[in-house]
């Protein structure tokens, strides 16, 4: 009989960032914050439901993060990301995907990286894209 399957080691949020060593800790923290502003504002605050998906697309991710920096950042998002080494949408995906390798976070089997390639491009989307709100 084969051995059982052995779960993946759950590695720290330290370990995941030495072990990919191109982007910045706080561009991790970033992507899962994100994550979560994303999901709750596509899905609702409701976590309750075990059963309820609460999945969303990378490209979903992706326009949420988006929106994400600009609510932290403003015109200074694209300046943020890129000093912790995120300059496209596939950044994003690499983060997300080193996070559920290290059982960070879940995916499907539908997601792949791909999903992330050329969602926007940055300069459009950060500088040309961004509008100041008066209330």
């Amino acid at each position: 009989m084969p051995p059982p399957d052995e779960p993946t080691p759950l590695k720290s949020l330290d370990e995941i960032v030495e072990a990919v060593g191109v982007y910045a800790r706080d561009a991790y923290k970033f992507v899962q914050a994100g994550l979560h502003h994303t999901v709750t504002k596509l899905h609702g605050d409701d976590e309750g439901d075990p059963e309820k998906s609460r999945h969303i697309t990378g490209q979903q991710l992706c326009e949420g993060l988006r929106e994400f920096a600009l609510l932290q950042w403003g015109m200074l998002a694209r300046t943020v990301l890129g000093r912790w080494g995120i300059t496209a949408t596939l950044d994003f995906g690499r983060i997300l995907f080193a996070l559920v390798e290290h059982g960070h976070m879940s995916k499907t089997d539908d997601d792949t990286l791909d999903d992330f390639r050329n969602v926007y491009d940055f300069a459009t989307a950060f500088d040309q894209g961004y509008k100041i709100e008066h209330k």
